[in-house]
């Protein structure tokens, strides 16, 4: 297949894996007895673990042909791409529902063009920057909404996706600027080479070891972990990775734009409540995201 369709088989892939993604990390923190089963500084790092045993056992011989000057490129890939945001989303759904992290994460195409244009060089039309600023006023409509009719939920906590969503944006431009070049599966390896071992150390650091593993709500997080990293990780950064080479930056963090809907299907199922408003302003978000991910020549100054 070629890469002008194989893109938009890759773009509904990875949507589909990844607005599955927010009910799984809802689902692997988990409740016993008022209480979350997993901490998010464990769910992050056992996360990453998970996928860097696997990454590492299938694409070792890939990473180990790439030139060391593009290691630390794949380091900051890594930690921008996975580590950070791995923390950051966990922690955030301890506090909002998994549909509105869902919803905020389409905002990446909207802050991948900012970045693009501002740090990495590369251009953009006036309808994508009309299109940065609807969005931009979509979600913080969207907090704004959630504030007042959630009561209940800390939505400052929805910083810290959109925290996440900067880094990758980030990690998008850097993959396309400097690791162009490189094997979508030795990419993904050397992210985990070099982020797994701080993984580790965070998990030890959060008391993981000393979980209840014979535990029937530990086991049951834990089985969610293993999909999340199998599918939601592993699988899916092989994907990315490829998509963003054969397509732009922006085109590529489009994938945004059909995980809400995803993630709005999973939270609603789960019993999660979703209001007028809200929709409206999910509504400005894609309207957004649709401007800014309208296809142009990608040039890089």
């Amino acid at each position: 297949m070629d890469n002008s369709r194989l893109k938009y088989v890759y773009l509904v892939v990875l949507s589909l894996i990844w607005g599955s993604s927010f009910i799984l990390i809802k689902k692997a923190l988990g409740e016993n007895n008022g209480e979350l089963v997993l901490q998010p500084l464990q769910l992050g790092a056992v996360r990453t673990m998970i996928s860097g045993v696997i990454l590492i056992a299938i694409g070792w011989k890939s990473f180990i042909e790439t030139k060391r000057k593009d290691w630390p490129w794949l380091a900051v890939s890594g930690l921008l791409g996975t580590f950070f945001p791995a923390f950051l989303f966990a922690y955030a759904q301890t506090e909002i529902d998994s549909a509105i992290s869902a919803i905020l994460n389409s905002t990446v195409p909207l802050i991948t063009l900012i970045m693009g244009s501002v740090i990495f060089g590369i251009s953009f039309s006036k309808k994508q920057l009309l299109g940065v600023i609807i969005g931009l006023a979509g979600a913080v409509g969207l907090v704004l909404t959630g504030m007042d009719s959630h009561p209940d939920q800390n939505y400052l906590f929805a910083g810290l996706v959109l925290i996440a969503c900067t880094c990758y944006a980030s990690n998008v431009n850097i993959i396309k600027r400097y690791l162009q070049n490189i094997k979508p599966l030795a990419i993904a390896t050397g992210n985990f080479v070099f982020i797994a071992p701080l993984a580790a150390i965070v998990f030890f650091s959060a008391d993981g070891a000393s979980l209840e593993y014979s535990s029937p709500a530990v086991q049951r997080s834990l089985m969610y972990m293993v999909v999340l990293s199998i599918f939601g990780t592993v699988a899916a950064k092989i994907m990315f990775n490829k998509l963003v080479q054969i397509t732009s930056p922006v085109f590529a963090s489009s994938v945004t734009y059909l995980m809400p809907v995803i993630g709005l299907t999973w939270g609603i199922m789960d019993g999660e409540q979703f209001h007028f408003w809200q929709g409206v302003s999910t509504g400005v978000i894609i309207l957004a995201v649709v401007l800014v991910t309208r296809e142009k020549k990608v040039v890089i100054k």
